[in-house]
This record gives C-alpha cells, sequence and structure tokens, in this order.
C-alpha cells in the first residue's frame, strides 16, 4: 500500500536557530493535540540545518530531506554538496529536480537523471519533481511534457530502483504566485502520472507509487486535494515555514 507524505521545502530560509525553533514549534503542536498523523511527515531543509535538526527530531516519526544534492559522487567540485555527504549527516531524503532548480541553475533531466542514480546508490529516498510551466499548460501540451521529463530522468531505473522513488508534481504556474491547481487539475495530472508509470514498470509499481501535489498547498485547500485518489500528499512551501500552517495541512491528510 502506498504511503501518505506530507514533505515540507523549506527553500532557502531560516537560519539554523530559526529552523530548530520551527520544528520545535511543530513538534509541540503535535504533542499537545496528541495527533496522531496518518501521513509520514518530512521536512526539506537546507544543508546547513540537516545535522542539527536529524538530531532533534532523533526520538520522532519526522524525516529529514536534503533539497539537492550533486550529479558528481565527490571530487574537486567546489562548493557542491554529495549524496554521500548528505546521508552522513543524517538526511533520509532528497529533493531533485525542483522547477527552481532546472529555472535557476539549468537542470537538464541529464543532471537530474545522475543525481537520482548517486541518492539512490547513498540510500536517500529521491523526491523527484516534475511539472510545467504557465506557457505550456496554456498550449496544451503540459501531459508531453511531464511524461518527457519523468521518462528522461527515471526510465533508466530498474524495477527495484523505481519502487524506491517519490514523485512531486509541481505546477510550475501555481507556485509562489497564489494561483493553485484545481483539485481536478491536480488530479487529472497524477492519475497521468500513474498510467505511465503502469506502461513502463507495471500496475503493481505504479500503485504503490507516492505521488504529492507540490503547487501551493495550504490549510485551506489541503483537504480537497488530498482526497483526489492519486493525489498521496504535498510537497509544501511556503506554509512549511509557520507551524501552525504545516500542522493543518498534515492533519488533512
Amino acid at each position: 500500500m502506498r504511503k501518505k507524505i506530507v514533505a515540507g521545502n523549506w527553500k532557502m530560509n531560516t537560519s539554523l536557530s530559526e529552523g530548530v525553533r520551527l520544528i520545535d514549534e511543530i513538534k509541540t503542536i503535535i504533542n499537545q493535540q496528541s495527533i496522531k498523523p496518518n501521513c509520514e511527515i518530512i521536512v526539506g531543509v537546507p544543508f546547513t540545518h540537516i545535522y542539527a535538526i536529524s538530531q532533534n527530531l532523533k526520538e520522532t516519526s519526522i524525516f529529514v530531506s536534503a533539497q539537492n544534492c550533486s550529479e558528481h559522487e565527490k571530487g574537486a567540485y567546489t562548493g557542491e554538496v554529495s549524496a554521500s555527504m548528505i546521508k552522513s549527516v543524517g538526511a533520509s531524503f532528497c529533493i531533485l529536480g525542483h522547477s527552481e532548480r532546472r529555472q535557476y541553475h539549468a537542470e537538464t533531466d541529464e543532471i537530474i537523471g545522475k543525481k537520482i542514480e548517486l541518492a539512490l546508490k547513498n540510500n536517500l529516498t529521491p523526491i523527484f519533481c516534475c511539472g510545467e510551466t504557465l506557457e505550456i499548460r496554456e498550449n496544451n501540451t503540459y501531459f508531453k511534457l511531464v511524461n518527457s521529463q519523468i521518462e528522461n530522468a527515471l526510465f533508466n531505473l530498474s524495477d527495484e530502483e523505481f519502487s524506491k522513488i517519490i514523485i512531486a508534481y509541481e505546477p510550475v504556474w501555481a507556485i509562489g504566485t497564489g494561483l493553485t491547481a484545481s483539485p481536478q487539475q491536480a488530479q487529472e495530472m497524477h492519475y497521468n502520472i500513474r498510467e505511465l508509470v503502469g506502461s513502463k514498470y507495471g500496475n503493481n509499481i505504479a500503485h504503490n507509487l507516492s505521488i504529492l501535489y507540490g503547487g501551493s498547498c495550504k490549510p485551506s485547500n489541503a483537504k480537497e486535494l488530498f482526497s483526489n485518489p492519486d493525489v498521496d500528499g504535498g510537497l509544501i512551501g511556503g506554509a512549511s515555514l509557520k507551524a501552525n500552517d504545516f500542522v493543518e495541512i498534515i492533519k488533512s491528510m
């Protein structure tokens, strides 16, 4: 049975002390309200926070994710952080292929594919992001684009490797714009992704694949989005930086 997941993506926000304080607030609210989450909880924190926050969360069921890793295993790549380094400081997951990495750092499907392979090699679970811009949405080629992103970056994986992947669909036109894909639009794309995966890896792997929605999910729309049969949770941006909002989204699952 596939996992329900709520994953926060803090992006380039919070100092270390602010990040630890945010985690403490989330834990306090969960404990005070005696919340028994119906989902796996992940926080995607900056590299500088991974060790401290993973230590802070040791006695909890909340997992830590990195937001990126290098496509290189090791070597003379100043400023880069490898998958093995990330694993060594306590991360269990790694967000890869995010639209902001594609846009601002010119990451191609080929580069993202290399990162996926290194994450898996180092026992990190990749959260692979895919999604279309407003222009692609408006010219009705969004299925074609998302399918190509998945095929190019993931379809060289073995059945065993692919079964460890989480996919996050992020309509780029709905990130930080205040726009949100309707529940129907989200379900339509998630269903398309599951069908595509099934055509390559079979229905069992497709059925067990967790597909998250990653476009301006907040407490006011989370429950409606998560009620769709192929929406297995969310990759949460801005709302994950507010403890009460993040917990309310967790409660919506």
